[in-house]
């Protein structure tokens, strides 16, 4: 599997260069998760996935580059390994397929945990900073 890993990191700095395979690798990410989601045949693997698909989003949106460039080239690997259906164990065959997939992506979650942390706070903060649409001419109306 680390073989297989370091050549994904070589495609993964590829793919980063490239604006159209990103978003479509994003894509792809998105769609899959969302199909194992719907299929409950992998939940924990599909949570995990989420922060890494919106910091990779973020950070190809110009929108989030507090975080290391081998951060994001970790992040796309585990995201090739993961949209890849014939990687170390092929992800068709029952109750396995997904393991190898779970481990990689844990594996890189564990490694990048502090710039994950970092992002998903960014995220909240912003959130929290957002004002909500019209909120302020409600509030405005109701002191009248």
């Amino acid at each position: 599997m680390k073989e297989q890993i370091e050549a994904e990191k070589g495609r993964a700095e590829q793919i980063l260069k490239n604006p159209g395979k990103l978003q479509k690798l994003i894509a792809s990410a998105i769609s899959r998760s969302t199909v194992l989601t719907s299929t409950s045949r992998v939940p924990e693997l599909t949570r995990k996935i989420q922060p890494l698909v919106r910091m990779i989003k973020c950070y190809a949106s110009k929108e989030y580059r507090a975080v290391p460039w081998q951060t994001i080239v970790m992040s796309v690997t585990a995201l090739l390994y993961f949209v890849t259906p014939l990687d170390a164990i092929a992800d068709f065959i029952p109750f396995l397929g997904f393991a190898d997939d779970l481990a990689l992506i844990t594996a890189v979650l564990a490694s990048i945990s502090g710039d994950i942390d970092s992002f998903t706070l960014w995220e909240q903060e912003k959130a929290d900073a957002a004002e909500p649409t019209g909120y302020s001419k409600l509030e405005r109306e109701e002191g009248e």
